[in-house]
């Protein structure tokens, strides 16, 4: 299985002065851990790594560090998410026929989760990670007031791994450019141009590091889960 890792970021949003996925998390940066997850699947072969030309540096030294026995392939991004995506699916090798696409942010993501997507492949062309949501969600009107809401029952909160289709997600990025869509995942590319996409089990753990609450959350997971392993 190919995987592209967007990892491109500025991390304007998380308040740092650099990328966020170089900052520390229990040691080693966060980008450290996507990787070694990825590394540790049974199923990956091909890691394309998509990043800006200021952390190259500091990323192909991470990479060396880590010594992984999956290929790692450097690869520029774009000015936002869905060109860095456009530009990883271009690198592709050229057998290439299925893709992974998984934030470099998501560094809690198990080599079990990796592998559980891998195999969903062979039975559909696109998928998302997703959880069933646990709060009760409100829709809210430009007013402020509240306007529906949804039923929780059919509600899911979207994660990554993705999964695709090297084809049709390629043609859909492409006629994406030519109607100047904007979207914030690969998936929704592909539900506006009415394609299924389907739904994979991901892990309640598996949250994006966005600020520095999350960088703690983050860290205490990590901890029981080495607790946990030295205990097993």
């Amino acid at each position: 299985m190919h995987l592209l890792i967007p990892a491109a970021g500025s991390g304007r949003r998380f308040g740092a002065d650099r990328n966020k996925l170089l900052l520390p998390l229990l040691g080693q940066p966060v980008l450290a851990w996507t990787l070694q997850a990825a590394d540790q699947s049974q199923s990956i072969a091909w890691i394309g790594l998509i990043g800006q030309p200021r952390d190259r540096e500091d990323i192909e030294t991470l990479v060396n560090a880590l010594h992984l026995s999956t290929p790692v392939v450097w690869i520029e991004g774009g000015r936002e998410r869905q060109e860095s995506v456009f530009n990883g699916l271009q690198a592709l090798p050229a057998d290439a026929q299925q893709v992974l696409i998984h934030d470099g942010a998501r560094c809690l993501a198990t080599p079990d989760l990796f592998d559980r997507c891998s195999t969903a492949l062979q039975t559909c062309d696109a998928f998302v990670a997703a959880v069933p949501v646990k709060d009760t969600i409100k829709q809210v009107a430009a007013d402020g007031t509240i306007a529906v809401t949804p039923d929780r029952s059919t509600l899911w909160a979207a994660q990554t791994p993705q999964g695709f289709a090297v084809e049709s997600l390629l043609r859909c990025h492409r006629q994406g450019l030519e109607q100047q869509l904007a979207v914030t995942d690969d998936a929704a590319l592909l539900e506006a141009f009415g394609l299924p996409v389907h739904i994979v089990e991901g892990e309640e753990t598996n949250l994006k590091v966005t600020t520095p609450a999350d960088l703690a959350i983050a860290e205490l997971i990590l901890k029981q889960r080495q607790l946990t392993t030295a205990i097993a």
